[in-house]
């Protein structure tokens, strides 16, 4: 064979392997596209109750040659003769249009799962930032997981937040337009629960009774003679709520969000709510002061449709509860609510994600909190067999064996924590 001839065979033996790679590479850009497009089309179909914005602000604040959001300065702090905050238009036919309009046209997504039994999202989040506390963002992510542990056994969905939403309502008051963002965008969620990052819970089979609620919109931990009596800034806690899908919700989150925006419209409240509340000294107003006020000088418009739970620990104030876990262990018998132990350890005071404002120990509480957690962990590891050496340590040990027949297991706890739909088409 010449070599002119051997040189054309091997030129042809070369060509397939870079075909094949053409092929690779196309199908490496393409697929993505093509699952893009699928994922795209099928949202499309998944309808959502709309409100119209101010399309002429919508069409003036898309202008290509404004920077982007992280490099756009702060707004400008909100003077009193302002026009009060707003967040946004609500719709005065909320009601009839997700009740007897988006649910009645999408059965597959209904706002109770089981008779009785409403569908659930749980709300949390943290701030955009990094931790300043070296452990900081651990906590959080072990909070994190502990109010996911806790959502997957009773069948609700979670969503976490690192977004300020609105500039002008920062801290505490990030909540606000968060839960009227997913609100709106949720029509099948009849109630959403808010539980700040700091706080923990701690009876993971008990559930709120949600038959109690059937008539109100919102409940809160609270108690109606500190509230409506003593006036005490400490009559509710707006770390754990839980809140109705419905237009009463939208307006309540609105007349809230009035008074935080940063600056002299949340030092004027402040003030205000000092003059109101028996024992609260005149500082910026903070979110759950500002709703004692809402219900102390608004009984007539919010007090009606508000639950003031205290039957059960809602929020349960640490300090008086991490250190008697092993004695609350020792008996499990159901309190007057229902709960075995506190449902909620809430860490109000400390700071997870470090600060110079903590009014506790830093030591103390991270302590605290690591009880809490493996307390909380000890209810789930034990449907595998395992527990934690102590709650004060992370190390877990082997408690049974019976990885040889989970199926025929009689504990009825243990069932209704690893099957919680079995439980949810029982109630």
């Amino acid at each position: 064979m010449s070599d002119q001839a051997v040189a054309a065979d091997r030129r042809g033996c070369q060509h397939p392997p870079f075909r094949l790679l053409a092929v690779l590479v196309l199908l490496f850009l393409g697929a993505p596209c093509a699952i893009f497009f699928v994922m795209s089309t099928g949202l499309a179909r998944l309808p959502r109750i709309r409100v119209e914005y101010d399309r002429c602000h919508a069409h003036s604040s898309a202008r290509t040659d404004q920077p982007p959001p992280s490099l756009s300065p702060s707004p400008p702090l909100r003077q009193l003769t302002d026009p009060p905050h707003s967040l946004g238009p609500v719709p005065s036919d909320y009601d009839e249009r997700r009740v007897a309009q988006w649910l009645r046209d999408n059965p597959r997504f209904p706002a109770f799962v089981a008779p009785g039994r409403p569908r659930v999202l749980v709300v949390t989040g943290s701030s955009p930032r990094r931790c300043s506390a070296p452990d900081g963002d651990h906590l959080l992510l072990r909070a994190f997981k502990n109010k996911v542990d806790y959502c997957r056994v009773h069948g609700f969905d979670i969503f976490y937040s690192t977004a300020v939403l609105d500039a002008e309502l920062t801290g505490f008051w990030t909540k606000l337009p968060l839960l009227r963002a997913l609100m709106l965008a949720h029509p099948e969620t009849e109630f959403l629960w808010w539980m700040d990052s700091d706080l923990m819970l701690t009876d993971m089979l008990f559930e709120p009774p949600w038959d109690r609620y059937g008539s109100h919109n919102l409940v809160i931990p609270g108690w109606d003679a500190k509230v409506y009596s003593a006036k005490s800034r400490l009559g509710v806690n707006a770390g754990s709520f839980i809140i109705r899908n419905c237009r009463w919700s939208l307006d309540l989150l609105d007349a809230w969000a009035r008074m935080g925006p940063r600056g002299p419209v949340r030092e004027m409240y402040g003030k205000l709510i000092a003059g109101t509340l028996s024992d609260r000294g005149p500082y910026e107003a903070c979110d759950h002061s500002t709703l004692m006020y809402l219900l102390v000088t608004e009984r007539g418009r919010w007090g009606g449709k508000t639950f003031l739970e205290s039957s059960y620990s809602l929020h349960g104030f640490w300090a008086g509860i991490v250190d008697r876990y092993e004695e609350m262990r020792r008996d499990p018998a159901p309190g007057p609510g229902g709960e075995r132990w506190p449902l909620v350890t809430h860490f109000v005071g400390c700071k997870p994600c470090g600060g110079v404002d903590s009014s506790y120990d830093t030591a103390r509480c991270r302590r605290g909190m690591e009880r809490a957690l493996n307390f909380a962990d000890d209810q789930i590891l034990n449907l595998y067999g395992f527990e934690h050496e102590s709650l004060n340590s992370t190390a877990v040990r082997r408690v049974r064996n019976d990885t040889g027949g989970p199926l025929d297991a009689d504990d009825v706890v243990l069932r209704r924590l690893l099957h919680p739909t079995f439980r949810a088409a029982n109630l």
